[in-house]
């Protein structure tokens, strides 16, 4: 497909010389860099509650955002009307705002490199809205019929179709189609008049609607959510204190991303607020720990051919045996740092301005068995699924909470564990990795990451990792 065949340019009859003069609007006043973001964004949900369709919405939303640059200053603004005379006007406040002393020639603008990590043919919302409805009609059925003792199930579903282009005044001119979908289950178990305990599972990514009925079906989402409810309702309150503690693979890959990865975007690094500020080369984990962020992994929720930016994602080596190699860059901290971008800037829309953000982010696998691992310790706790959390970007202390977790008893996983929180440091939590499993796993596609009150698609992931020294809080 070249541009000509693009969507904005068959939908709209936007052309390489539209692009053009909007880039020299936005350049007027000056600037080292202006950038045009179209996106269109069509959106499916449906809830259901009690077995009762609760909610049902779609919608359709549209616009340009037009950014200058001009050394650290950036100006940004965005229309939602696609009119000649509303992008000019968004690219003159865009202008205004920068108004930086240098002046640059555009380069021509050039078609990108195609490639094409998600090939979904149909859409999921081209598919029939009843098919939809049915696939959590069926989660929510298996739910139930799981366990007697689950009480309440809520299941919803989530697609979205989203075409972008970006033009720059490097040159640089890239469109995708961007497909998404997601199956969400939450399940409620109680026991003999006790508190209810809850189970969630879900995943997608970037898919067609054949996904949820071969690869992983609403009933495999279902019983997951409900086995985590009825497991909870045996578990004992965790013991405080400082613990060995295993990282089961996979969702666990969260407390990685949250203590890890968000210290690791260039933006805190540039501006010295990261505790990995100014360590590239340094010893910062466990020479067990090798940490990658990739956006290439095909179908995946967190990958993207392009970034926000225009420019292709690729697979970014951020820690190798232990050692910092390198930050995730987007076009204004690579051009202030004087390093290449890294295929990570991101948004949330059009409506907001890009910065490094992570895309699928992982450790990789090592050489131990899990069970090896398991074996390995005397007492401790084994943590199979978080909750929420959060982190100090500058310090680097994190604390999660662990959603489904057991204590490690003379090598075996025992009783189910409740209330159990995870509190330590990023760069010292990794420092007392001793074993690394040979399992990793992927989250199933459901990570979603907040910054700076944008909210972005991410996949993250982990294998069996055993950390010798981590705080637990608990009650007991």
């Amino acid at each position: 497909m070249t541009f000509s065949e693009s969507f904005f340019a068959a939908r709209f009859g936007i052309e390489r010389r539209d692009l053009e003069r909007y880039l020299s609007e936005a350049l007027s006043q000056g600037g080292d860099y202006a950038d045009l973001y179209f996106e269109y964004l069509a959106t499916c949900m449906i809830g259901i509650d009690e077995g009762i369709v609760k909610s049902a919405t779609q919608g359709v939303s549209l616009g340009v955002g037009v950014r200058v640059i001009a050394g650290e200053k950036t100006g940004y603004a965005y229309s939602d009307d696609l009119s000649p005379e509303k992008i000019l006007a968004a690219g003159r406040v865009a202008a205004c705002i920068a108004h930086g002393p240098s002046k640059i020639e555009k380069t021509p603008l050039q078609d990108g490199p195609r490639r094409n990590l998600y090939p979904v043919i149909t859409a999921p919302n081209d598919t029939a809205f009843a098919d939809r409805v049915d696939l959590v009609k069926r989660a929510e059925r298996a739910a139930r019929a799981y366990d007697s003792r689950v009480f309440q199930v809520q299941a919803s579903y989530a697609d979205s179709l989203r075409h972008v282009l970006v033009a720059t005044s490097g040159g640089v001119l890239n469109f995708d189609r961007q497909p998404m979908a997601r199956l969400n289950v939450q399940a409620l178990a109680r026991q003999n008049g006790g508190a209810p305990q809850t189970g969630y599972s879900g995943g997608g990514g970037r898919i067609d609607l054949d996904f949820f009925l071969n690869d992983k079906t609403p009933e495999h989402f279902a019983r997951e959510a409900a086995r985590q409810a009825v497991v909870q309702l045996d578990a004992v309150e965790a013991p405080a204190g400082e613990s060995v503690v295993v990282l089961g693979p996979g969702w666990p890959g969260v407390l990685l991303h949250e203590a890890v990865g968000h210290g690791l975007e260039a933006d805190f690094n540039r501006k010295g607020t990261s505790a990995f500020t100014g360590r590239i080369g340094q010893q910062v984990a466990s020479p067990l720990c090798t940490v990658v962020d990739d956006g290439t992994i095909g179908s995946r929720r967190g990958s993207l051919n392009v970034d926000d930016e225009g420019n292709q994602t690729q697979r970014n080596v951020l820690i190798e045996n232990g050692i910092l190699r390198g930050y995730l860059q987007d076009q204004l901290s690579s051009r202030l740092m004087g390093n290449a971008p890294t295929g990570n800037g991101r948004r949330e829309s059009y409506e907001h301005i890009p910065m490094p953000r992570m895309t699928n982010t992982f450790m990789l696998a090592g050489e131990s068995d899990p069970e090896e691992i398991i074996r390995s310790v005397p007492k401790g706790l084994y943590c199979a699924n978080f909750g929420g959390g959060q982190v100090d970007i500058t310090s680097g202390n994190f604390v999660f909470s662990a959603s489904e977790s057991y204590l490690i008893e003379d090598g075996k996983l025992t009783r189910p564990v409740k209330n159990a929180t995870l509190i330590g440091n990023g760069p010292e939590a990794l420092k007392y990795v001793s074993m690394v499993g040979n399992d990793l796993k992927l989250d199933e596609g459901v990570g979603v990451c907040g910054k700076q009150g944008q909210s972005i698609p991410v996949g993250v992931g982990i294998p069996t990792v055993r950390i010798d020294r981590m705080t637990v809080g608990g009650t007991a």
